[in-house]
């Protein structure tokens, strides 16, 4: 089996050096590896936004809520997803949605 650890370290390079194509092909290998591991799911959202993915870059970011559902920053990072969602798409939609998220993550770091 391989090291999600090494898999995402490959990728952090690869975005790092500007390949964004094969960060993103890393990552989802990382993802194929362990599907629960959060980190590379926000690592792939910030690739495929930068991609212009922006529906999938929103996926990748709700997937981490849902992994890490408790922490205040996953919110603030889909907020952030869906505002270069809007910015990328001029759906509306998206502005409703990063408000609601940072709002969540308002909430929890209430707690």
């Amino acid at each position: 089996m391989a090291d999600v650890v090494a898999l995402y370290d490959e990728a952090d390079r690869l975005k790092a050096a500007g390949d964004l194509e094969a960060a993103a092909a890393k990552l989802a290998e990382t993802l194929e590896v362990d599907e629960t591991y959060a980190l590379a799911h926000a690592a792939l959202a910030v690739v495929l936004q930068r991609l212009g993915r922006h529906e999938e870059a929103v996926r990748h970011a709700q997937r981490v809520c849902e992994l890490e559902p408790n922490d205040p920053f996953s919110f603030t990072a889909m907020s952030v997803t869906f505002q270069r969602a809007y910015a990328g798409t001029g759906e509306t939609g998206y502005i409703r949605l990063a408000e609601e998220a940072m709002e969540r993550s308002r909430m929890l770091s209430q707690r």
